[in-house]
């Protein structure tokens, strides 16, 4: 099963690019879901047809779905809500306003990731198209499993010891009841769902698509988005530049645009040299409808196929020699004074900029020390030795 996210800056058209591959593919006669993390959903608006909370059929072998949060809050997490809605009636908020808070922030985006992963377990479908959240909000999302994880091993379980033995102490000081045991059930399994959702994500059958227009401002959030996605161990394959103005028959104001991309594009294929790029030209008209959607990715990979396993190995390898051990991890465009290392028992964490990774080292180097560190080519080479017995 091939799994594809989209993902780019708002505004840059990804939402029709993920529809356009999605019904490529099922126009090959593939079972081909799209759906949407994006909480202002517009697949229905791209395909011009109607789609709800669950798969629905727009042609064959073509199905799209815009995850509601609020049904599948209820439908999965309804333990964490009713503590939500405890909580809020404490506190004396009104019921209906109570009743939309206690849908947590950002929830939208990971039960669609919940939503993805069941999906992929069903074995119903040969590919899922996935149009993510504008850039920003997609990274905080596919960083989301590793932090819940560092808190779920370290903080979590001195959580739960403390509430279940102080939980009538606590509930009577702080004014508001605290979580029964089956609030920290639903916990510990959204941990280990998100667990398989990177699992799947990060995965050979899985991989990134970054959409972008030619303008100088989206070209560098698209590098730093490449950077932060290589970061959280995700695989890029390819960059598709929407919206570019034909050169033919441009009057004097178009020229001046065409002139500008040139420059931009120039630099996107400096940006970008070890992955696919494809190019879309801007149409005479918008493309609305399965089968205008469908001609428009056919125009974008031509003789390509858009659903190729990715040929780019992935973010993160370890690599012996005879002179000790190499941990591997691409940081595209990222400088060695970018980057800040520090090593915490059996993990290594890696922070550039405001993001941070904890990678979890293999066993074989618990005993080794970090020897040094540089960046070559786009790539953070982390060398250990062996403790001396």
């Amino acid at each position: 099963m091939r799994i594809l996210l989209l993902t780019g800056k708002g505004g840059v058209g990804k939402s029709t690019i993920a529809a356009g591959t999605a019904a490529l593919a099922a126009a090959s006669g593939q079972r081909t879901l799209v759906l949407s993390t994006d909480a202002a959903h517009s697949l229905a608006d791209a395909f011009s047809a109607p789609a709800g909370p669950e798969p629905t059929q727009i042609a064959p072998c073509l199905f799209v779905q815009q995850v509601d949060a609020q049904l599948r809050f209820e439908q999965s997490w309804v333990e964490i809500q009713r503590y939500l809605l405890k909580v809020f009636d404490a506190a004396g908020v009104d019921r209906v306003a109570a009743e939309e808070l206690a849908v947590i922030p950002g929830a939208e985006e990971v039960l669609a990731l919940l939503e993805l992963r069941s999906h992929a377990l069903s074995g119903e479908w040969d590919v899922i198209v996935v149009d993510c959240a504008p850039t920003a909000e997609t990274l905080r999302l596919l960083a989301l499993p590793e932090a819940l994880g560092w808190y779920m091993e370290r903080v979590f379980p001195v959580e739960r010891r403390i509430v279940k033995a102080l939980g009538p102490v606590l509930s009577k000081a702080a004014g508001v009841p605290m979580p029964e045991d089956s609030v920290f059930a639903a916990i510990q399994r959204l941990h280990a769902e998100l667990d398989e959702v990177h699992a799947l994500l990060t995965g050979p059958e899985a991989s990134v698509r970054v959409v972008l227009t030619p303008e100088s401002v989206v070209l560098a959030e698209a590098r730093r988005s490449y950077t932060m996605l290589s970061l959280f161990g995700y695989r890029v394959d390819g960059v598709v530049v929407n919206r570019i103005f034909p050169a033919e028959g441009a009057d004097s104001w178009r020229a001046g645009w065409v002139a500008a991309q040139r420059d931009v594009l120039a630099q996107t294929t400096d940006s970008f040299p070890s992955l696919a790029l494809w190019r879309s030209v801007y149409r005479a008209s918008e493309p609305v409808g399965v089968e205008a959607l469908r001609e428009l990715a056919a125009d974008i990979y031509g003789a390509d196929d858009p659903l190729a396993l990715p040929e780019v190995r992935g973010p993160f390898r370890v690599t012996r020699s005879a002179s000790g051990v190499v941990l591997h991890l691409a940081l595209p465009y990222v400088r060695r004074e970018d980057v800040d290392l520090a090593r915490h028992g059996d993990e290594l964490v890696v922070s550039v900029a405001s993001y941070r990774r904890l990678l979890t080292l293999p066993p074989g180097l618990s005993r080794h020390r970090i020897a040094g560190a540089r960046m070559i080519e786009g790539e953070l080479q982390v060398r250990f030795k062996e403790e001396a017995s």
